[in-house]
C-alpha cells in the first residue's frame, strides 16, 4: 500500500463526511497522534497515526509555506 503524504496544516478529505455535512478537515497537530479541525463548524478530533491514514481519502489543499 503507498504512503500518504501530509503535512502540518493540509487540509483533507476523510472517506466519511463530518456531521454537519462538510469533508474537509485541517491537519493542526501532528506526532503519534493527528489531530484535525473540521474546516465547517470548528470541531476538532484526535486520532492515532494509522487510523488516520486509513480514514483519509485524500489531500485537497497544501499547507502555505
Amino acid at each position: 500500500m503507498q504512503d500518504k503524504e501530509f503535512e502540518m496544516n493540509d487540509i483533507v478529505e476523510m472517506k466519511k463526511p463530518h456531521p454537519c455535512g462538510k469533508n474537509a478537515w485541517r491537519i493542526i497537530r501532528m506526532g503519534a497522534d493527528i489531530r484535525i479541525k473540521c474546516e465547517g463548524c470548528g470541531h476538532s478530533v484526535m486520532l492515532p497515526r494509522n487510523e488516520f491514514a486509513k480514514k483519509m481519502k485524500k489531500v485537497i489543499g497544501k499547507a502555505e509555506i
